[in-house]
């Protein structure tokens, strides 16, 4: 029976509801999907068919070594998805500059480089922003993320210090439609579209997470949206799975972020969606058996 990781960090180590979902329907393949914590040294990587990235949500906080650990895996060239090089390339925000180039529209963004001496409240000021969002070009789940206006953004000035001699720092325009209409995240397999979701925050927050009281629903996007996620991920290389997540301002889809390594990919939330996830896991992981 062909054997595919789901790799998991240690505060999931059962995996998350949607991936359990992903263990019964690969069962029904002939396939066994287990949990497989990323950073357990005991984990024998070689004795699986597939090694899919799932939760590995602590990556943000030890990405010297989970680089470390991609490089391995690729070294060893062990089955894993998504590809070492595009998760390399995803694991730094940066790569948003690089959508930007190849004329991807992308959420106004500001990239002050280490040495750079910036005064986020003039910095605002000069953009005529009305507020901004200041976060790290390496992280997940809004981590050490603030919402700034030009008024209070000496608030945020120690941060943005911080993250300038450290993992770097971007600073984005805050996109009103986030809380008016909601952020879309469009999910895909192999690059065909399987389903989307609206995510919406609490009253009173910016943040559409779950963890910060966020509310999500499954909704169709509008056929602009699609052509846009679409073109997205055209313009990277092939996938296994992906989300696309971004806002319409003016009927103009803007990309905020590709998520590539480590997505909630709500599965449990369309009746379709973890055959069809467990369906491009089990291509990959029988083609390695025979």
């Amino acid at each position: 029976m062909p054997r595919v990781a789901l790799v998991t960090s240690s505060k999931i180590p059962n995996l998350t509801a949607d991936d359990r979902l992903l263990v019964t329907v690969l069962a029904e393949s002939a396939i066994r999907g287990e949990p497989a914590i990323w950073d357990d040294a005991a984990v024998d990587w070689s004795s699986y068919d597939a090694i899919i990235l799932r939760s590995t949500w602590d990556y943000h906080v030890k990405t010297e070594k989970f680089l470390r650990w991609i490089d391995f895996l690729a070294d060893a060239r062990a089955p894993l998805w998504n590809p070492p090089t595009l998760v390399r390339w995803n694991a730094n925000k940066t790569y948003l500059r690089d959508l930007d180039a190849k004329e991807i529209a992308i959420v106004p963004t500001i990239w002050p480089d280490a040495g750079d001496q910036v005064s986020l409240r003039e910095k605002l000021r000069e953009l005529a922003w009305k507020k901004a969002v200041v976060k790290p070009r390496i992280s997940a789940t809004a981590y050490r993320t603030q919402l700034v206006t030009p008024e209070d953004a000496d608030s945020a000035q120690p941060l943005v210090d911080e993250l300038l001699v450290g993992p770097g720092v971007m600073v984005q325009k805050f996109m009103e439609s986030v809380v008016v209409e909601g952020e879309w995240s469009l999910i895909f397999f192999e690059g065909v579209f399987s389903h989307a979701i609206l995510k919406t925050p609490k009253s009173g927050d910016f943040r559409v997470q779950s963890d910060f009281g966020g509310n999500d629903r499954l909704a169709d996007p509008p056929e602009h949206v699609l052509a846009s996620a679409t073109r997205i991920l055209n313009a990277v290389d092939p996938t296994l799975y992906a989300r696309v997540d971004g806002v319409v301002e003016d009927d103009r889809f803007y990309l905020m972020e590709l998520e590539l390594i480590e997505p909630a990919l709500f599965l449990s939330s369309h009746p379709g969606a973890p055959a069809r996830f467990a369906d491009v896991i089990a291509k990959k992981s029988l083609a390695r058996v025979t």
